[in-house]
């Protein structure tokens, strides 16, 4: 049975910074990020907020999205996440548990 992915999107307090991730365990990773157990970009720019993600059935097209993603403007981006999530709100507690 192939492996699922996820594309994330990660934001600060401000929603000033964008950091664009995959995974194959959305739930994980994003407790990652929350715990400063992330990489160093989303730890120096404090981007603890899960404002956005995708779903796949295979990580091979999670990571095909991710790369397309991070081509993007920021218009396109913005435009993006606010069409999934109106409010900018932190998404985490829409996640828990959803693995």
């Amino acid at each position: 049975m192939p492996k699922g992915g996820y594309v994330y999107i990660m934001s600060n307090k401000s929603r000033t910074v964008l950091y664009i991730g995959v995974t194959s365990d959305l739930e994980a990773r994003v407790y990652q990020h929350k715990n400063d157990l992330g990489g160093a970009f989303t730890k120096k720019y404090h981007c603890y907020s899960l404002i956005y993600y995708e779903v796949f059935g295979h990580i091979e097209s999670a990571i095909k999205r991710e790369k397309v993603l991070k081509k993007w403007n920021r218009k396109w981006k913005e435009e993006l996440i606010t069409a999934f999530n109106p409010k900018l709100k932190d998404l985490w507690g829409d996640i828990e548990g959803y693995n």
